[in-house]
């Protein structure tokens, strides 16, 4: 197995944060051990952990502090990085097919090519889905990827530079922000753009008051937060409500314009910012991955042991893939705590297949849930099924343990060392710089 040729080759296509996670591992295992060749395939060139893009978009986190570089990570974790986007399959070659590379100019840098696997692991995660709502592509901002985020972030200081003009002109100048759903991501965006309203008056912004901002989470369902138990959707609300940010539960949306939302029950709501967070569905493509199953919002299906249904050569995991489980009508829920889960089972069903033995099944263990409120709080339940007992949490301890997710992370791919130094620099730099990324 010394001929790099004859090296069985994992592929991974999606660099978030399970596919990242899974590499790394399976790079420091078999990858250092020249038992297998892992390489991992993305359309970008930096990862930064998808739970806190909605921080990225109201500048309380600096992106470029916080990206992986998946080259640099590839060469110190012993697997491979390829710059592209997976456009198809060839199932009976056992190839990945990868779009052309464009420059800047629309001139083609690197050709179509395809990329041949013996395991293919597919975790391109979600998108938001609009439901077909008239008006929400056109007129709404999407948080799906870190080049939206911070789109949003450069429309959001283009707005408040706008109305700050229009106060101290003494015109109209309110700023209207609205959020269409009120799932996790709605909910915490809600709050960390409370927290700009209130830090950009300290940089100048000083005509725009926090009172002429005005921030409205909207939601269809009757709660927010409707997929986390009751309780924590109440502890949310009353959060959101000490923030002065109007909760809107129950509000179907009809209709998008450029300066308005328009509901199912005739209503109308006034916004110059909205942001689209409601449901999600796995890229479309992955339908016309030559005949793989894929349910109603694309995901691939896949066996308990995260084994496409048409191929057992193919896995596919997190957000993108529908996977049963024993005695439940629900499929695993697209949380970066399964994606974390899973990508540990595929590293030892993976290390199986290279010992001609069966993948294992996957089982979820829901180890809670956590919302942040910014700087401010959290709400949470912790513990899950681990103790068959939910164990809620708020304040001071809840915003320690939702920052420890996000470092956890950062442990599964640097190393405990590593992601030390990495907090260290962190607080030297929240010291040195402003609390708001105003650029």
């Amino acid at each position: 197995m010394n001929n790099r040729s004859a090296l069985h080759h994992v592929v991974i296509v999606g660099g978030g944060a399970g596919g990242l996670e899974l590499a790394t591992s399976l790079g420091n295992s078999v990858g250092r051990k020249k038992q297998a060749r892992v390489t991992l395939v993305d359309a970008s060139l930096t990862h930064v952990w998808k739970p806190l893009l909605h921080e990225v978009a109201a500048g309380s986190m600096d992106s470029s502090a916080s990206e992986v570089n998946y080259r640099v990570h590839a060469k110190r974790h012993h697997f491979e990085f390829q710059l592209g986007r997976m456009q198809g399959l060839n199932r009976e070659e056992k190839q990945v097919i990868v779009e052309p590379l464009y420059d800047e100019s629309g001139d083609v840098v690197v050709k179509a090519r395809s990329i041949t696997y013996d395991t293919l692991v597919i975790a391109v995660g979600s998108m938001a889905n609009d439901f077909g709502t008239p008006g929400a592509a056109e007129n709404c901002i999407f948080l799906d990827s870190l080049e939206q985020a911070r789109k949003f972030h450069r429309h959001l200081l283009n707005n408040y530079l706008k109305a700050e003009y229009d106060a101290e002109k003494k015109l109209k100048h309110s700023l209207d922000i609205a959020i269409i759903g009120a799932g996790a991501t709605g909910v915490e965006l809600a709050a960390e753009l409370h927290l700009a309203s209130q830090e950009l008056p300290i940089y100048g912004l000083s005509h725009l008051k926090e009172k002429d901002v005005h921030i409205s989470v909207i939601e269809a369902a009757e709660r927010i937060l409707p997929a986390l138990p009751e309780h924590l959707s109440s502890a949310a609300t009353r959060e959101l409500e000490r923030l002065n940010i109007n909760v809107m539960a129950g509000h179907r949306v009809t209709n998008i314009s450029q300066d308005e939302i328009e509901f199912i029950d005739g209503g109308r709501l006034s916004a110059s910012i909205k942001v689209w967070a409601a449901g999600i569905k796995a890229p479309e493509f992955l339908t016309q991955l030559d005949g793989l199953e894929t349910n109603r919002i694309n995901q691939l299906v896949v066996r308990q042991d995260l084994q496409t249904t048409y191929d057992r050569n193919i896995f596919a995991f997190g957000d993108c893939a529908s996977c049963p489980q024993p005695g439940k009508e629900f499929a695993v829920p697209p949380r970066a705590q399964a994606a974390h889960q899973q990508a540990t089972t595929l590293v030892k069903s993976i290390k199986l297949r290279l010992k001609n033995k069966q993948a294992i099944p996957y089982v979820y263990q829901d180890r809670g849930s956590l919302i942040s409120f910014s700087r401010y709080s959290a709400v949470g339940n912790l513990m899950g099924n681990l103790t068959g007992k939910n164990l809620m949490v708020e304040g001071r301890i809840a915003r320690l343990f939702y920052i420890s997710l996000y470092r956890m992370h950062q442990i599964a791919l640097h190393g405990f060392f590593r992601t030390s130094l990495i907090w260290l620099s962190d607080k030297i730099n929240k010291a040195l710089h402003p609390r708001l990324k105003l650029h």
